[in-house]
């Protein structure tokens, strides 16, 4: 196989596309705070791998979406803000 030659480019599988949402502001916000993802899991009680997939745009639970509004230091009123297509 000619490595120089093989086919690179990435194409995600339907299963990876699927559970996506709209984007969310969980990323900006945690930077703008100076949070790295290890804190705002450790104040969310969640897990990393976890608030890595929501910074991604994939779905996860209403629950887990309560948890990160309140550990980035927002009231669960303020939820469009983080989350606007919610």
């Amino acid at each position: 196989m000619d490595i120089l030659n093989a086919n690179t480019s990435y194409r995600p599988h339907r299963k990876e596309l699927e559970g996506r949402v709209a984007r969310n502001l969980v990323k900006e916000i945690r930077e703008e705070n100076l949070m790295s993802k290890a804190e705002l899991a450790r104040k969310a009680g969640v897990s990393p791998l976890t608030i890595d997939r929501v910074e991604k745009g994939m779905n996860c639970r209403m629950e887990t979406k309560r948890k990160i509004i309140l550990a980035l230091g927002y009231k669960l009123s303020d939820k469009h803000k983080i989350f606007p297509e919610d």
